[in-house]
């Protein structure tokens, strides 16, 4: 939590430059978005008692910078962009500059370091094997996507069209194979014993675990609920007053959510736990959907506690409910 003489510090962050702003002392800045840019900005903060950086996400663009940041020893936040655009409408601003938002985002970052979870915001960067596997897990799921447009765009097409997609769509399933192999090969030379372990519950084939170990690397890290907030398959409220509102799930990781979703389609019919526990809820009148979810949550539930326990998969695992 930060003391009075600690500041916490905003970026914002766009293509080329970086609009810096803090909550006491430093003068706002602007930088270059490159090496010599995080070179200003850590020659100026060097000295100085920081508590918190914070910035949004902006497409990767600020990837580098809380890398660099990071490995200077600062504790760094990124955020969701909406989560910035609903403080600055909760304080009333109205106005938008890069310079202004840097400095919401720092009066933001005193909010989040004052906040009693404030260590379940800071999310550290990648490594360099993680990154690989990243950009690999993230370019298949983009080249399934184009595959599968391209396979419903082919039937109702013109067939003077239909010449071009059928010769695209070999070229796609080429490179979707050649990707996928790629994947496969990063997991087995760098996440061996984590994708086994994963690999070992009925129903996470390699693309799951592939796919957990890339864009979920907090696994193992959090309680059962903060695991499950984080990836988006926790009930959120609906309340007021005497209304009492459906429960939904919303925000948190899509790819990640994605993923679990297919897993549990197979765990169903193939995990006798995960199996068992949806045929209860639907034979206790829960929606389909419903036990769906229930069962991504329980899923996601029991890989996390295998992975801090280090515990491979038996029929019989049930996580702690500590855990």
């Amino acid at each position: 939590m930060s003391q009075p003489d600690l500041q916490c510090i905003g970026i914002d962050v766009a293509k080329a430059t970086l609009d810096v702003a803090a909550t006491d002392e430093i003068i706002p800045f602007t930088v270059s978005n490159d090496t010599a840019g995080f070179e200003v900005i850590t020659n100026k903060i060097s000295g100085l008692n920081i508590s918190l950086i914070l910035m949004e996400a902006t497409g990767g663009l600020e990837a580098q910078v809380a890398a660099r940041l990071q490995s200077e020893g600062f504790d760094v936040v990124i955020i969701n962009p909406r989560q910035a655009r609903d403080f600055a409408r909760a304080m009333g601003h109205l106005a938008k500059t890069d310079r202004l938002d840097a400095a919401l985002l720092a009066q933001l970052a005193r909010v989040i370091d004052n906040h009693p979870d404030r260590n379940r915001y800071i999310r550290l960067m990648p490594d360099a094997a993680r990154k690989a596997l990243t950009a690999l897990v993230v370019r298949r799921r983009q080249l399934n996507q184009m595959l599968v447009a391209e396979r419903n765009r082919l039937y109702p097409s013109h067939p003077d069209s239909c010449d071009s997609i059928s010769r695209v769509m070999p070229a796609l399933e080429a490179e979707l194979a050649l990707v996928t192999r790629m994947m496969n090969r990063q997991v087995r030379q760098h996440f061996r014993e984590q994708a086994r372990l994963l690999t070992s519950v009925k129903g996470v084939a390699e693309i799951t675990a592939a796919t957990l170990l890339a864009e979920l690397p907090e696994l193992g890290t959090l309680t059962r609920r903060e695991i499950s907030t984080l990836v988006g398959v926790a009930p959120v409220n609906r309340d007021s007053g005497k209304m009492r509102g459906r429960r939904t799930i919303f925000g948190g990781r899509a790819g990640v959510r994605c993923t679990l979703y297919m897993a549990v389609i197979t765990a169903i019919q193939f995990n006798p736990a995960i199996r068992a526990f949806y045929v209860r809820l639907v034979e206790a009148g829960k929606a389909k959907k419903v036990a769906l979810v229930a069962c991504m949550r329980k899923l996601l539930t029991i890989l996390n506690a295998m992975v801090k326990s280090g515990a491979h998969w038996e029929d019989d695992f049930m996580p702690s409910p500590t855990i």
